[in-house]
């Protein structure tokens, strides 16, 4: 992978967050995150190790500890080359779908092996911004310089920015400082990764930038969002205080304040990034159901050619069964115990595997 690829990834890759969001979108609203995050990660499993590729996942779920498939250090796709790392998260919102609300999604990302930082510890604080914004920002200067910054940038005034923070009290702090800056907010519940894209497509999404800390996972996906839309990233890992965070850091061989930019957090040239709304969002929409299908909405970029696409899927369930049933045998698959009603991402044998497993 020295050299652009001929064929885009992420229009594989699509298939699994198209098979996952299908898998998680049963849930929503049900009280039951575990289970939509199990149901996500087994769909997308089962894809993923279909596409032509020879992969490690270097990023899994954030839950990985409670889940089967997915796991960190784990080899995904035929076995096929090119040799990539495989960043993942099935639900980037488990609790927004659990309660029903807006903004979940599902997001792959790939890149070559061994370009893709792999954090050892849960949080990050770091800044996200677009294309007009690139190179202005530093994660160690004052809040309202970056603002300032970034407002010179896109030739308006700081109280016309909007910044996407996530509502924890560990960023109560800065969600003053952007108050008395001017700039206004858009707080949000959960969906660190989908924070990140609303800064990175702000001409879609309204939005201006995303500060504060927030999952570091999160941040090496955004991190591949960003190599893919123009945009940037830096950032520093966030040692939770009476923990042994600062410890694991240390002893993973890196500085906890070292300040990590976009090309330590990927440093790859090629890199492809799907993602599927779960539930509605500011990017894309939900999982829609109807009587015989589904319909999603899907997100796919490619660093090389800096295209990015929008997806519009019927999913025809009737037919995904027929498809199957001629070439598998009706058994469900793990994750059917505890949802029978997943479905597959497309039309074609591979991601039939979302509801039928193969014949032994």
């Amino acid at each position: 992978m020295t050299a652009p690829l001929d064929r885009n990834l992420a229009l594989e890759l699509v298939r699994a967050t198209e098979a996952a969001a299908l898998a998680a979108a049963r849930w929503m609203g049900r009280g039951d995150a575990h289970t939509a995050d199990r149901a996500a990660s087994d769909a997308m499993h089962l894809v993923l190790a279909t596409v032509d590729m020879d992969g490690v996942v270097v990023i899994g779920p954030a839950n990985e500890r409670d889940l089967p498939t997915l796991r960190t250090g784990e080899s995904i796709g035929n076995g096929n080359v090119p040799r990539v790392d495989v960043a993942v998260d099935p639900i980037d919102g488990t609790g927004l779908t659990a309660q029903g609300l807006p903004g979940a999604l599902s997001i792959v990302a790939l890149a070559e092996r061994g370009s893709l930082f792999e954090p050892r510890i849960p949080y990050m604080d770091k800044i996200v911004v677009g294309p007009r914004a690139t190179g202005v920002v530093s994660i160690e200067a004052p809040v309202r310089e970056n603002l300032e910054s970034i407002a010179l940038a896109s030739d308006r005034e700081v109280g016309d920015l909007t910044v996407v923070i996530l509502s924890r009290p560990r960023n109560r702090e800065l969600v003053e400082q952007v108050r008395q800056s001017g700039a206004r907010i858009r707080l949000i519940g959960d969906g660190d990764i989908a924070g990140a894209l609303m800064a990175l497509l702000d001409e879609h999404a309204g939005a201006d930038v995303l500060m504060g800390v927030g999952g570091a996972a999160e941040g090496v996906l955004a991190a591949c969002a960003a190599r893919c839309l123009g945009g940037d990233i830096q950032a520093r890992l966030w040692p939770r205080p009476d923990s042994t965070d600062r410890q694991d850091v240390i002893a993973q061989g890196h500085s906890p304040d070292r300040v990590l930019t976009l090309d330590d957090l990927c440093r790859a040239e090629n890199v492809f990034v799907a993602a599927t709304g779960v539930t509605n969002g500011e990017l894309m929409e939900g999982v829609r159901y109807f009587s015989t299908g589904a319909v999603t909405q899907s997100l796919v970029m490619r660093s090389a050619s800096g295209t990015v696409r929008w997806i519009d899927a019927k999913h025809d369930f009737s037919r995904l069964r027929k498809l199957a049933g001629s070439r598998y045998e009706a058994r469900p698959v793990a994750v059917q115990a505890t949802n029978p009603t997943v479905h597959a991402a497309d039309g074609d044998a591979s991601a039939a595997d979302a509801e039928y497993s193969p014949t032994a």
